[in-house]
Parts: structure tokens; sequence; C-alpha cells
């Protein structure tokens, strides 16, 4: 008996931490079959992946923000980032090229080789405006603002 009697529940570090605010208050609601099919729709459009977290967010009106991206946005994006390695790709070959025209040619023919470099440059820059110029167009199909530009000024209106 002494055996029984000495052993205790040991508590360790096993099972989920307790939470600080546990949610204990539970409440049901009844929807007919359009306000559920409106409920759903919502819920969908939302993102969120739990009903509780969306109801709560609905009911105490914190903010609830939709984004909705197509794939062809999607697409866009992803392949508006490979355009950053190719451009830092371009910018150490662009430096390797002039560091040999440098050292291996003269100085006429070097000056020839880096005007056509310096064509091929602008046609680059104004490729980058023009890619510049899509992403505004997308960001204010999207968010209905343009975010390269300042929301307000403030500090312009205040000084006059």
């Amino acid at each position: 008996m002494k055996k029984e009697e000495t052993k205790k529940p040991v508590k360790g570090n096993m099972g989920r931490n307790p939470k600080s605010f546990p949610a204990k208050f539970r409440y049901t609601i009844s929807l007919n079959e359009i306000d559920n099919a409106s409920f759903l729709t919502r819920f969908e459009e939302s993102g969120m992946r739990v009903k509780a977290h969306f109801i709560t967010t609905c009911i105490f009106n914190k903010t609830l923000r939709v984004v909705k991206m197509d794939k062809g946005t999607l697409d866009f994006y992803m392949r508006l980032t490979t355009f950053y390695a190719q451009y830092r790709a371009i910018g150490v070959n662009y430096n390797q090229a002039v560091k040999a025209l440098k050292t291996n040619f003269g100085e006429k023919k070097a000056l020839i080789f880096i005007s056509k470099l310096e064509k091929a440059t602008l046609e680059l820059v104004l490729l980058n405006r023009q890619i510049m110029d899509l992403i505004q167009e997308l960001e204010y199909k999207i968010y209905g603002v343009n975010l390269q530009e300042p929301l307000s000024n403030t500090a312009n209106e205040q000084e006059e």
C-alpha cells in the first residue's frame, strides 16, 4: 500500500498551455436558407478559416479586410519578383562588360561599344518605366488608390 500512496500524479510540461482568456460562453443562432447562403458567401469572401472568428469580427465591428486576388494578378506579381534577380544579373553583366571593354580595347573602340551599351541601357530604363506604370495601374485596380503617391498632403496643407 505504501507504493500506491507515494504515487502522485506528476505535473510536467505535458498538454496544452491554458489560454489567458478562454472562451467559455456559447451562443446559437438559426438562419433560414437565404440568410445562410448570404452568410456563407460573406464568410468565403473574407478568407477567414474559422466561422466563429468571422462572426465575432462582424458583431464587434472589428475591421474585416477582404482582398481578392485572381490568378492573373498573382501570376503578374510572381513574374515581377523574378525581374529583381534579372536586373541584378544585368547590373553585374554591365559592370563586367565595361571593365572588359576598358582593358581589352583601345579608347576609340571602347567608346563605340560603350555607346551601344548605353543605348541598350536607355531601352531598359524605358521598359522599367512601363513596368512601374503597369504596377501602379494594377494597384489602382486592386486597392482603388495609387500607393506610390501620398494619400494626403496634410503637411503641405498646413504650411499654406
